[in-house]
């Protein structure tokens, strides 16, 4: 299955183990537990998927990649202790608590967390010595003596022997007391968390022309050769880095990333081709309504892959359009909803800027605590900072003012708030002329062709661009969405009618 099943199938799994009855004891006991084993290719999105899972759960998340721990730090260090048998003292060999065991007890008292993840990695690739525990911790949940704390649900994860030639098969009986998950590539999935993630449009519309690159890994007479998923984020990064800092990735720097030289050189042509393009085309322009006659009859005569890639190019400037739009919406709901919680206190009565500056206070506390104990992801954690720092703005200008009372500095935070929504319908209102502007190009350029038909399908498809066509009337979207969504129809049933 794909890592986005995958990562529904835990939170499912987790859900129901953590399931009370009644009395407050777990529905399906500890025994009963199975271990989710996660068995796919390096770099599809194992580890991640953990730290989201634990955000969205709500519970706390320990990890460890055990290939870095010593049969020691697993198990604990041995120490002498005496005991009484029968009337005779006797000299015992116990063991300090394993390590793991102990980070887990740590988490619940940093975070308050009682229940959590505790997330394996690497582990069938594991030494000799150390492969007997491996496998006592997921037929009976302990390392050693010490068994892993209730309520902590254990999730491991390793790569298939044809990747990783440390690889250890597990027996029978081992894996008749966990739940495996085969985990597969799988670019769709990986593409609609791409615009999500803000990976960089070059390397977005490069896959999206050549998907059989996006997860590629060969044994060769010179070695291992690989592209992975990771790989390509991690460049995606750098890529954007650079280009605020004025500089270029060349077909070297991007095989440090992209380890197979064949699709790291096809790539590095293609970046090169995609900074032309964006320059060529003027794109920023063309959103902006600035439509060239020369530009339309350039990309009439052009090759496919670079009309694909114009296209690829309008659909990034309007994705950071909507983003945008998306982010700014976001801080609005929260600023709202904390901002009704204040007024319904009634606070405001006695000291209205006092109020505000607690309540300023309280949010910054809550925001820190829930990044501690991992509950944040990164798009909720830029959403609160901004929230934080307008809060922090409105309290310095209430600071600065004479008030009579809380009714006037609740009317001033109105104002304020009023300001930002105006803001918000602006942001709004220009992307959403963008969006015309790229249609009346897209028109010029390819009237109703298949690259109208990708435009459209993206546009579906896409995180930032769902969320805004749901709230911003676009009718030329609607009607080119029916034509397509028509066709597919009369496809479907020649299909049917051809069996």
């Amino acid at each position: 299955m794909n890592i986005k099943r995958a990562k529904q199938e835990i939170k499912d799994t987790i859900e129901a183990y953590l399931k009370k009855d009644e009395f407050g004891s777990y529905v399906i006991g500890s025994v009963r537990q199975r271990p989710v084993l996660l068995i796919g290719p390096p770099g599809v999105g194992k580890t991640q998927i953990m730290e989201q899972i634990s955000q969205e759960c709500g519970i706390g998340l320990v990890a460890y990649t055990i290939t870095h721990h010593t049969r020691q730090s697993a198990i604990g260090l041995p120490f002498i202790e005496k005991r009484e048998y029968g009337g005779r003292e006797y000299a015992v060999t116990e063991y300090t608590m394993s390590e793991i065991v102990a980070a887990v007890y740590n988490k619940i008292q940093q975070t308050g967390l009682a229940e959590g993840i505790l997330f394996i990695d690497e582990i069938n690739c594991v030494s000799e010595t150390l492969a007997p525990t491996m496998l006592q911790f997921l037929q009976g949940k302990t390392f050693g003596n010490h068994r892993i704390p209730e309520g902590w649900i254990i999730v491991a994860a390793g790569n298939p022997p044809e990747y990783n030639k440390s690889v250890r098969d597990f027996d029978i009986v081992t894996l008749d007391r966990i739940r495996r998950i085969d985990v597969e590539p799988d670019f769709d999935v990986w593409k609609e968390y791409a615009v999500k993630a803000d990976i960089h449009p070059a390397v977005r519309d490069y896959l999206n022309i050549r998907r059989q690159n996006f997860c590629q890994i060969e044994t060769t007479v010179d070695g291992r050769l690989f592209a992975t998923p990771r790989g390509w984020e991690d460049l995606s990064q750098l890529i954007q880095v650079y280009e605020e800092l004025g500089k270029k990735a060349d077909r070297e720097l991007i095989q440090e990333y992209i380890q197979f030289p064949k699709i790291a050189k096809d790539f590095a042509n293609y970046l090169e081709l995609h900074y032309k393009y964006k320059n060529d085309y003027q794109v920023e322009r063309i959103l902006e309504g600035e439509i060239s006659e020369a530009a339309v009859e350039k990309l009439e005569r052009a090759a496919f892959d670079e009309r694909i890639s114009v296209v690829g190019l309008l659909l990034s400037g309007l994705n950071e359009e909507f983003r945008q739009v998306s982010r700014m919406g976001r801080m609005m709901a929260m600023r709202m909803e904390q901002m009704k919680e204040l007024h319904k206190s009634g606070a405001f009565e006695k000291n209205g800027v006092e109020a505000f500056a607690a309540m300023t206070e309280e949010f910054q506390e809550q925001m820190e605590k829930r990044r501690e104990q991992g509950l944040m992801s990164r798009m909720e954690y830029r959403t609160r900072r901004a929230v934080l720092a307008r809060f922090e703005e409105d309290l310095k200008k209430l600071r600065a003012g004479d008030w009579k009372d809380g009714a006037q500095v609740w009317e001033a935070l109105r104002e304020s708030f009023g300001q930002d929504s105006d803001r918000y319908e602006d942001m709004t209102e220009a992307a959403g002329e963008k969006l015309e502007h790229a249609f009346d190009f897209m028109e010029a350029a390819f009237g109703g062709s298949q690259e109208m038909v990708l435009f459209v399908t993206e546009l579906n498809t896409g995180f930032y661009s769902i969320e805004f066509l749901q709230e911003y009337d676009c009718e030329r979207y609607y009607q080119y969405n029916k034509n397509l969504l028509f066709s597919r129809e009369e496809e479907l049933l020649g299909q049917v009618l051809g069996q």
